[in-house]
């Protein structure tokens, strides 16, 4: 590629790089359900929660290996979320 072409033009005879995805989008959202939490943002963290719940309980047309991964997941950020509202309760 020149110097001077546009990083997005493609190269004759090239065929289009696949997408490269590093996490998974269930691990994407629950990041950010920690971060949210870093931040004391208790209202986006339990949406996120709440989106993560649906993704990882519905139906889904392959087996997943780590099904029970992320259910053990999705409780611990329910136990943290809960936590961290309640910081006067023992767990």
């Amino acid at each position: 590629m020149a110097a001077d072409e546009p990083e997005g033009t493609k190269q004759a005879g090239r065929p289009p790089a696949a997408p490269r995805h590093t996490r998974r989008l269930t691990d994407k959202i629950l990041i950010a359900f920690h971060h949210a939490c870093d931040q004391g943002d208790y209202e986006v963290a339990e949406e996120m929660l709440r989106i993560l719940e649906m993704m990882i309980t519905r139906r889904v047309t392959s087996p997943d290996t780590n099904r029970r991964k992320n259910m053990e997941s999705l409780v611990a950020a329910h136990e943290r979320l809960w936590l961290l509202r309640h910081p006067d309760k023992e767990a």
